[in-house]
């Protein structure tokens, strides 16, 4: 579960016990850049520059410790659902789309342009964002969705009347998502 920009990993960690999964293992990192004005928040890359400074290298740096899971968990990418709000919903759909994973959640995030799906990929995704976002706007989330129906991606959509959280509803679509994505990896 990625963070958002200026949070920590703390900050989804809040979300884990409300799923009520415990046969689920959730792991929450710290993006690997200091937010520029919040002293205990991290950033996956700089969003007060156009050209997103970090971006390169916090992919690769996820890339990197996604794969490296398996042998620290036991459990396969092709068992792995990435999950992300905000800035960390961009970097699970950036990163997810190029490896075999079971699954992506976008929570009030946006798509990187250009997105590069890896090869044949049919990892189901499920966007949800808010009517009411202040940070993301809506459009972003349905534009990612187009984007990614255009690409032959199988997309599951959900909008709620919220702002830039994650509400009760929410909770449940996503608990949901995740026990069939990973019923359907057997």
């Amino acid at each position: 579960m990625l963070h958002g920009w200026g949070a920590n990993a703390k900050d989804l960690a809040s979300v884990v016990p409300v799923l009520n999964l415990p046969d689920f293992e959730f792991i929450c990192p710290n993006a690997p850049f200091s937010h520029p004005r919040m002293s205990t928040g991290k950033a996956w890359y700089n969003l007060e520059r156009q050209d997103y400074k970090g971006l390169v290298e916090s992919r690769q740096i996820l890339t990197d410790w996604l794969k490296s899971l398996e042998s620290t968990t036991g459990v396969p990418l092709s068992r792995t659902i990435l999950c992300g709000f905000s800035q960390g919903a961009a970097m699970t759909l950036d990163v997810g789309l190029t490896l075999p994973l079971a699954g992506l959640i976008c929570l009030s995030g946006y798509l990187h342009p250009n997105p590069q799906p890896a090869g044949k990929i049919s990892t189901p995704i499920l966007i949800v964002h808010g009517r009411q976002d202040y940070m993301v706007p809506l459009r972003a989330a349905q534009q990612a969705r187009d984007t990614l129906i255009a690409l032959k991606l199988p997309v599951q959509y959900q909008e709620y009347d919220m702002g830039h959280e994650i509400v009760p509803a929410a909770i449940v679509l996503m608990r949901s998502f995740i026990v069939e994505t990973v019923s359907n990896t057997r």
